[in-house]
């Protein structure tokens, strides 16, 4: 049984892996570190010790072991046991132990174990994908001292400005600032054009969004709001009478929870009106009605009167 294998995957998860009987692998994260002289770069790591002293059986590493073993917990306690009997003898004559991903095991003076950690794995999952690397140091100064040298080995000489072959060629002057000009210009001209196709595109997004919330606070209420749970006891009202004529109802509004729905029929009761719950629609929202009426006419002149105040009533008439 390679037992340090799982070991190996119990650092991954946890900061203490007891071995029954031999020792504990404790782990510690830290933070990345640069290194001065190499101008190596670390990324954030867990360092892992070894602690002689802790070897009291957790249940930990057996159970796991045991689980990935398919065996049961007394016969992979019974393993590692005999594991630990094999390490402790091998350290007696002298030999060191290497634990793959983990680090270096041997025995030091006064039979205390010592223990070296390879460094090679990082147990660290946030860091997962992560490696060091060099970075070049900045050459800001190097480069500003090179420069403050040279000046001083070869300085610049300047000479005295020829006003004769300037006032030679004055055209050359008045082409240089007329070009700088419609060169200005044309780049203003530019810069224009483009703020006003931009400000055209907000203004038309925000049109967009606009009539987008005037429809959804009209006929959706997207969010169940947080009110206390209500228990009404309603009975749906027959979509048809005796003879079998339409049943009209005037609609207040379509909503996604029914939550909302309910709420707002304890609104228009408030109000002075008779809604009721009607069902749902093809679209799966739930329906409410300021009234319900089986005269068309009557039906025809609550709604006048009720769009007085609510703009957005509508008739619904249902066979």
């Amino acid at each position: 049984m390679v037992l340090e294998h799982y070991i190996s995957e119990l650092l991954y998860r946890y900061n203490c892996v007891v071995i029954p009987g031999f020792g504990a692998f404790l782990t510690q994260s830290r933070s990345a570190i640069i290194h001065k002289d190499t101008h190596t770069l670390y990324p954030p790591a867990k360092t892992v010790s070894f602690n002689q002293q802790l070897i009291s059986n957790d249940g930990l590493l057996v159970s796991y072991a045991a689980e990935a073993q398919k065996t049961t917990f007394e016969a992979m306690l019974k393993q590692v046991e005999e594991e630990v009997v094999d390490w402790k003898l091998r350290l007696q004559k002298g030999e060191r132990l290497q634990l793959a991903d983990i680090g270096e095991v041997w025995s030091g003076t006064e039979g205390k174990i010592q223990f070296q950690p390879s460094g090679k794995t990082n147990y660290l999952t946030a860091s997962y994908g992560m490696s060091s690397f060099v970075a070049a140091p900045v050459a800001r100064e190097v480069l500003k001292e090179e420069v403050a040298a040279l000046e001083e080995k070869t300085p610049i000489a300047f000479t005295p400005e020829k006003r004769e072959a300037v006032a030679a060629r004055p055209y050359l002057k008045y082409a240089a600032v007329v070009l700088l000009a419609l060169t200005t210009g044309f780049t203003g001209f530019q810069f224009y054009k483009a703020e006003q196709n931009n400000q055209q595109v907000v203004r038309e997004e925000a049109h967009k969004q606009v009539s987008k919330r005037i429809q959804e606070a009209t006929f959706f209420d997207t969010e169940p709001l947080e009110l206390p749970t209500i228990t009404l006891k309603t009975t749906k009202k027959a979509s048809t009478d005796k003879a079998g004529r339409k049943t009209h109802h005037i609609i207040a509004g379509a909503f996604r929870y029914r939550t909302n729905a309910d709420k707002k029929i304890e609104q228009l009761k408030e109000l002075g009106f008779h809604p009721s719950y009607i069902g749902t629609n093809p679209f799966g929202l739930h329906m409410v009605a300021y009234d319900s009426f089986i005269d068309a006419q009557q039906a025809l002149q609550a709604l006048h009167k009720i769009k007085r105040t609510q703009k957005d009533a509508w008739l619904k008439s249902v066979r």
